[in-house]
Formats: C-alpha cells, structure tokens, sequence
C-alpha cells in the first residue's frame, strides 16, 4: 500500500436529496498515520461516507486546538443544514478530531470546546501509535509521554519493509487485530481512576470509540 489517496477536503455539508449515507468528516492531527489507518477501515464501513476534512492543511493548522476549531465551525454548518433539510436521524452527520497527547499545549481547552460544540474526540496519550500497538500485544506501564517509546515496541518496526515508513499504516499490521485491540485499549484506560484528568492517563487510546460510534465498525 501506498501513501494514503488524496482527494478534496470536506467542503460542508451534503445535502439530503439521494443521500444513502451518513457522512462523517474526520479532522487529524497527522498528515499520514490516521488517514492511512482511516483508508484501510473504511472498507469495512459501506453505510457511512468518510470525509478528512484538512487533507490539505499544513502543520501549523494541525493542532489540537486549532483542529477543534475548525471542527467546531464545522459542526455548526453541519447542525444548520440538517435543520433545514429535515435529514432524518440516521443521516445525520459526526464530525470527530484525531489527535494526541504528545506535548501539546491546550488540550484541556481543545476537549472541552469539542465537548460543548458536540464535537467527537478520539484521543491518545502519548501518541496514535498505542492503538496501533494494542492490535499486536496488551500494553501496561507508562511511556512517560514519549511517543519513541511506544514506536520502539510496536513488533512491525523491526521489519526492514516496514520500518522505511513506520507512520504509513499498512493492512497486514491491524487486520484481524480489532477485537483484541479494543479488549486491551478498555483493559488499559482502566487502570487510571477517573479522578485523573484525561490530559495525564499515560497510556491511554479511545479510537475504539470512533471505530464503533463514528463509523460503525465492530470488527476489521
């Protein structure tokens, strides 16, 4: 597999005349890792349009709280046209933010923007890379926040082909794993009591929750 397809960003909200799908418009942190993960899963998606929605916005617009910002205009257009085209309840639109922990700042401002606006954020700590990693082995412990760490494990990296671009997802290395990945992912997010603020539960992934939720996969 190659690099992730380009295509056009998500241009607003579809209308409902022929709609068939629900729409959901994803905004990521990377440039390569989520979209190429969200290019393989989709397939197991046939009810639901998939839209990155920055396929073509540079670093500097890729911030936590920079993308739940866009999000969040995005989420208001989206709620005002599906009030004047009556769409039915099942079409009605997500917008989700993939986005990580890494050493952001603003992330407690980024959650709770999304979280009023009706934004969905699936969030990692330190990195993406823990759910990549929970499809191959249950992960316990502490990363201390660095990504590094996480990639050193992940059992692929060790693979010559693989290595060359470790932030490619590619489909031999998650297919299969969905079932076991999210076990482990709740087992994981379990140990942190829910007195700990999201921002410091290390480690901790909720992709699962976009993988169900927003897209309505239960298994790839």
């Amino acid at each position: 597999m190659g690099k992730p397809k380009k295509g056009k960003d998500s241009l607003g909200p579809a209308k409902q005349r022929g709609r068939r799908k629900r729409v959901v418009h994803v905004f990521t942190e990377g440039l390569v890792t989520e979209p190429s993960y969200i290019q393989i899963i989709k397939e197991h998606a046939p009810t639901v349009e998939v839209r990155i929605a920055n396929q073509s916005a540079p670093g500097s617009q890729r911030k936590p709280l920079r993308l739940v910002e866009a999000a969040v205009r995005l989420m208001e257009e989206e709620t005002r046209q599906a009030k004047r085209s009556g769409l039915a309840a099942e079409y009605l639109p997500q917008v989700w933010c993939l986005f990580d922990r890494d050493e952001h700042e603003g992330i407690e401002t980024a959650l709770k923007q999304a979280r009023d606006a009706g934004v969905q954020v699936a969030f990692s700590h330190p990195c993406f890379e823990v759910w990549r990693l929970l499809h191959h082995k249950p992960v316990t412990g502490t990363f201390g926040g660095v990504c590094g760490q996480v990639v050193a494990r992940l059992p692929f990296a060790r693979d010559p082909k693989d290595a060359a671009n470790l932030k490619l997802v590619l489909p031999h290395q998650i297919t299969g794993g969905y079932p076991q990945a999210k076990e482990r992912a709740l087992r994981m997010n379990a140990e942190h009591g829910e007195h700990v603020p999201l921002v410091k539960r290390d480690p901790y992934t909720n992709v699962h929750e976009f993988v169900e939720r927003g897209l309505g996969i239960i298994k790839y």
